[in-house]
């Protein structure tokens, strides 16, 4: 700085040391170009380098897509405290922790040296068995961790990954062609664009304040055609470089042929000689332009063929993103065949009610995957920057009260207060129109998703006080939003915890970024449970607007009715109400309760088993036990993946409870995974269903655990006559019953057992459980627990493995000889006498 320099150009080992030299020249005014690694301040005048939380964000998805989200990792960290390391390990690990199944085992601290990181690995050489993945901040570390596993002879047990993907015979890309590394992360060095960007800053040019430098994933399938082009590019440059150097010499001999002239011309002083030099001269240096130019006509032709390999390796990725919309538009076709069909068979009279909900549904969710494809291609178009404004002035309050009209029967039928006001009905302004209903309907939409009957909903427009913006309101009273949800809300792909409605994270990222087509601005204020409010804000004039095309005709302000199905698809209720109302007149045998967050499946389910059972539903875990302890019912069918906690915690906790233990649980699940199976097996569910199931396999799995239930009781309670037997509708009784059945089978064995375990049990007193058993079962209730007792001494007695003392035992009676005689007394057959009868009858 003291020599007066033009420029500064920093590549920072680490974020500290040199930030207040940096800071220090940037407030004396030296442009400074901070390339590869920031520091620890933003006082600079450009940044070019690589985005390393997005580099390791990007390596963790590429691991976790490699082993399938099952893995044991070793990651390998660079230098403590320097700024890639930190941004790598945390967009590595942040990406890793969506993927529950994978788990960082073990982290050891390189300094991005192949010697420490050898070191480092060699001090947890015990806990590296088992490891299937080692990830490492850049490829020498992972070469380090190689060699270590190699030693130990576990190398083939795990896969290496790293990051740099340099050329040459130790980088990266021959690493990974060589087998040593399963892929590394190209990560460019940014030289070419740090002197352009000097150049630019200093000729008061045009720059980029942060130059994001792109990266690829070089693993088995590009490693051949990177390496044959890095291998061209080196000998280019080694060409260029010797021809330089021949160039200097060259150069070199000139001047000293010049030199040797002046002194011959000094010394002899003779023109003769003179000019001779000068002849000789003159024609060696014609021979120096000419090989100079035939040089010079290489490099060129070299350039070219640079320049057409970079426009094929384009070419190659723009096919690839175009396979992407392609795919995408290629959906509309089928789907298009199968609303038209629909639509025409649901517009007939003589629909049966029946046939034309199943098929409404099938409307509803054909809608959805209709509207999930357009935002695929609306956010496929704005990557590209190939979605173009087309605006036209248009009166906006007219507009907007177009598009709420489309809401207002689903706001009548779900009994919402929908209300739009707008201080000026003449409010006229530049817009797309085809944009700006995407972004209404998204906005409506979302806001009658997740706001419940009875609340309300308001749409305001009116001009900011300059008057150069329109300001856009739509605000609810629905569940709202937490900070982290707020916080996160525009972000692409991003899903909030909502129990009800599950989406892509695509609708609000692209409500966003169309509102920035338009040069606006979007913000979101919200709060659990008290509503959330969004506000648009999009300027008036068209000058604003920037570069746009102006549409050749005004265009029609009024929504489609595609725009309307698709987008009010997922906020429809589906009734079933005749077929309910009908199923529910009719007494039922058996009650089941379906725990599931979907409401289309679990209507369907309920109109499809509510003409055979008492249904009854709950829409996440909480709720699901909750119901479950109310009713007590006969069987449980509950979804795996439930808002909360999931399917295997619902049955965890009812088959621990008394009350509902003896309860059979059907589990549904999407994936089908072998080790939620496992687990759901330990915790003692009956069954497991995988998602899309047969209607008719789900029915007769039903009517099997009823009748293996009902079969294991009888064996105990076989003799208890059938018209005391409980046969009622009752929710109380019948919780009350129940309960009462199963504290008595869970203690047979118990000689302990009495009346007042069951008062504590249930919560009441002797006398009011005498009268309810009395009244509902017909039996006193010792005489239920010693015929209960005595009906599984008789299935007992009937395998020989057991001792008539052993069967005494396992019913309760600690004398066997007291057992004898009860036995006979109610039996009028000794146990013994039984058991003969029953081996001569066998």
């Amino acid at each position: 700085m003291n020599q007066n320099i033009d420029i500064l150009l920093v590549s920072p080992n680490e974020a500290k040391p040199l930030t207040s030299v940096v800071e220090e020249a940037y407030n004396r005014g030296i442009p400074v170009v901070v390339i590869d690694r920031k520091t620890s301040s933003d006082l600079f005048t450009s940044f070019i380098g690589i985005n390393n939380y997005e580099l390791g964000r990007m390596a963790g998805d590429y691991v976790a897509h490699y082993v399938h989200d099952t893995a044991q990792i070793v990651e390998a960290i660079g230098l403590l405290g320097s700024t890639p390391s930190v941004e790598r390990q945390r967009g590595f690990e942040d990406r890793i922790r969506q993927s529950p199944n994978i788990r960082i085992k073990a982290r050891v601290y390189g300094s991005w040296l192949q010697d420490r990181s050898t070191a480092a690995f060699l001090k947890i050489k015990d806990q590296l068995e088992p490891t299937d993945v080692v990830v490492a901040q850049n490829d020498p570390m992972a070469v380090g961790a190689y060699e270590v596993y190699k030693s130990l002879g576990i190398e083939r047990s795990a896969r290496f990954f790293g990051i740099d993907g340099l050329p040459g015979p130790d980088g990266g890309i021959q690493l990974v062609a060589d087998g040593v590394l399963q892929a590394t992360f190209l990560t460019p060095t940014g030289g070419e664009e740090a002197i352009k960007t000097a150049f630019s800053i200093l000729e008061k040019q045009p720059y980029h304040k942060e130059y994001i430098m792109p990266t690829v994933v070089i693993d088995s399938s590009n490693v051949r055609v990177m390496k044959q082009q890095t291998d061209r590019i080196n000998d280019q440059t080694r060409d260029i470089e010797k021809q330089y150097s021949l160039l200097e010499e060259q150069r070199r001999i000139y001047h000293n042929q010049r030199t040797l002239l002046y002194l011959t011309v000094i010394a002899l002083g003779l023109t003769l000689i003179l000019g001779g030099i000068a002849f000789f001269a003159l024609r060696n240096n014609r021979r120096i332009n000419r090989r100079l130019a035939g040089q010079n006509e290489e490099i060129l032709l070299q350039r070219n063929q640079l320049i057409e390999m970079t426009a094929k390796a384009k070419e190659a990725t723009e096919a690839k993103f175009n396979f992407f919309t392609n795919i995408s538009h290629e959906f509309r076709t089928p789907l298009t065949l199968i609303l038209g069909p629909l639509e025409d068979v649901l517009s007939s009279p003589k629909l049966h009610f029946t046939i034309k909900h199943n098929l409404e549904l099938v409307q509803k969710n054909a809608l959805r995957l209709m509207r999930l494809i357009n935002q695929l291609m609306d956010f496929r178009k704005i990557e590209e920057n190939k979605m173009r404004l087309v605006v036209t002035e248009n009166n906006i309050t007219d507009f907007v009260n177009e598009i709420a009209g489309s809401f207002q029967e689903i706001a009548r039928r779900k009994s919402i207060s929908f209300t739009i006001t707008s201080r000026a009905r003449d409010l006229r302004m530049w817009f797309d129109v085809n944009i700006l209903d995407k972004v209404l309907f998204n906005l409506l939409s979302n806001a009658f998703k997740f706001t419940n009957e009875h609340g309300t909903i308001s749409v305001g427009i009116d001009r900011n006080v300059s008057g150069e913006q329109v300001v856009i309101t739509v605000q609810d009273s629905g569940v709202g939003m937490t900070p982290e949800e707020l916080e996160h809300a525009f972000d692409l792909f991003y899903q909030g915890n909502k129990k009800a409605f599950k989406g892509t994270g695509l609708g609000l990222s692209l409500t966003k970024e169309m509102i920035h087509l338009h040069h606006g601005t979007i913000d979101v204020q919200s709060s659990k449970w008290k509503g959330s409010t969004f506000t648009i804000s999009l300027p008036v004039r068209r000058e604003q607007l920037g570069e746009t095309e102006v549409a050749p005709e005004l265009p029609v302000l009024l929504p489609t009715m595609e725009d309307i199905k698709i987008y009010t698809s997922d906020i429809q209720p589906m009734s079933f109400a005749d077929e309910t109302v009908a199923a529910a007149s009719r007494q039922k045998e058996h009650s089941l309760l379906v725990i599931e967050d979907n409401d289309d499946l679990r209507v369907f389910l309920k109109k499809r088993l509510g003409g055979n059972y008492e249904l009854h539903e709950a829409e996440d875990a909480s709720s699901g036990i909750a119901k479950a302890y109310d009713v007590v019912p006969d069987l449980i069918i509950s979804d795996i993946i439930l808002p909360g906690e999931d399917g295997l915690h619902v049955t965890e906790m009812l088959k621990q409870d008394l009350r509902t233990s003896h309860i059979p649980i059907i589990l549904l699940t999407a994936k089908g995974a072998i080790e939620d199976q496992i687990k759901g097996i330990k915790l003692r569910a009956d069954a497991f269903i995988v998602k899309p199931f047969n209607l008719e396999y789900l029915e007769e799995t039903i009517k099997n655990l009823l009748n293996n239930r009902s079969v294991l009781r009888e064996h105990y309670t076989s003799e208890i006559p059938v018209e005391v037997r409980p046969n009622t509708t009752s929710k109380v009784t019948r919780r009350f019953v129940n309960e009462f059945i199963a504290i008595v089978e869970n203690n047979i064995p118990n000689e302990d057992f009495s009346v007042d375990d069951i008062c504590r049990e249930i919560g009441i007193s002797r006398v009011q459980l005498y009268r309810k058993v009395k009244a509902l079962m017909g039996y006193n209730v010792n005489d239920y627990i010693s015929t209960v007792r005595l009906q599984k001494a008789k299935f007992l007695l009937a395998d020989p493995q057991y001792s008539i003392s052993e069967v005494a035992s396992r019913v309760g009676y600690s004398s066997q000889a007291y057992f004898s005689t009860v036995f006979k007394s109610k039996f009028s057959i000794t146990p013994s006498e039984y058991r003969e009868k029953k081996r001569k009858g066998a």
